[in-house]
């Protein structure tokens, strides 16, 4: 691998999906040992005309002969392009470019939800940007209700099938019912705390295709995936538990979130 050399890539420290590509940049040469720091520990003789605003929405790559600055996806390519020249005319195609920043802005807004890490009170925090928050609510509960209504099927003998949309409507209904508690108990929080909700749905829903692939190969008796789903249920309550931690809001919201998957699972059973 060709080293990007004089260059220092200022990543977020509260991020642990920043820490560790920049640190595999590192790693494979891409960058010099010491090209990369955090940006919130990065020394003001670095660069003097860093948006630290800026670097904390975006990665920012510094040229520490000139000075010059690149930001986000165009620090990405510029790291990558000098080791894999053959990549360059790719990021240099505007339609190609265009997307990828997209995609970029996407993971990057809502990095904090994805993984996220204890925040330090006095550093820098990403901006947040409601229509990115948006988007990512939106397809979370769409792809973890498509898996969720086909994992259903595996549950038949045992749970009631139920309409075509009756996961859409539980895992929105979730989203609108802890919605209002958070809104009304720390409004300030609302965002974060569905962000990282939806995470975990979307996770568990990820864990669920295991059986999904495993039904493929060899058919189980339907008690293995509802002791398998009762095991990714757990694990989620756990994560629950934890997310709900780092954003230090005590108990109050695991106790709705569960208390909405009985009264629907009773509600499944009555009906």
């Amino acid at each position: 691998m060709k080293t990007l050399q004089n260059h220092v890539i200022l990543f977020d420290e509260e991020c642990p999906m920043c820490e560790v590509y920049t640190k595999a940049f590192v790693q494979t040469s891409m960058l010099p040992a010491n090209g990369r720091v955090s940006y919130q520990k990065v020394p003001a003789e670095i660069c003097p005309l860093i948006d630290r605003q800026r670097a904390a929405n975006e990665i920012a790559l510094v040229n520490t002969e000139s000075g010059e600055v690149t930001y986000g996806i165009a620090s990405l390519f510029k790291v990558i392009g000098n080791s894999m020249p053959a990549f360059r005319p790719l990021f240099a195609f505007k339609p190609f470019l265009y997307i990828m920043a997209k995609l970029y802005a996407f993971i990057s807004y809502n990095r904090k939800v994805i993984i996220p890490a204890a925040a330090k009170t006095n550093s820098i925090q990403p901006t947040f940007k409601a229509i990115y928050r948006m988007a990512y609510l939106l397809l979370t509960w769409l792809g973890t209700s498509y898996i969720l209504t086909v994992y259903a099927h595996l549950l038949t003998e045992y749970v009631p099938l139920g309409g075509a949309y009756r996961e859409y409507f539980i895992c929105g209904g979730q989203m609108i019912f802890q919605g209002i508690i958070i809104y009304y108990y720390k409004r300030e929080k609302l965002w974060d705390y569905l962000g990282n909700m939806m995470t975990i749905s979307f996770a568990g829903s990820i864990l669920l295709t295991l059986g999904l692939i495993l039904d493929q190969i060899v058919h189980l008796h339907p008690v293995i995936y509802i002791l398998y789903f009762l095991m990714v249920a757990g694990l989620m309550f756990l994560e629950h538990i934890r997310r709900s931690r780092l954003l230090q809001l005590g108990w109050l919201m695991t106790i709705t979130w569960v208390i909405y998957r009985l009264f629907v699972l009773g509600l499944i059973f009555s009906i």
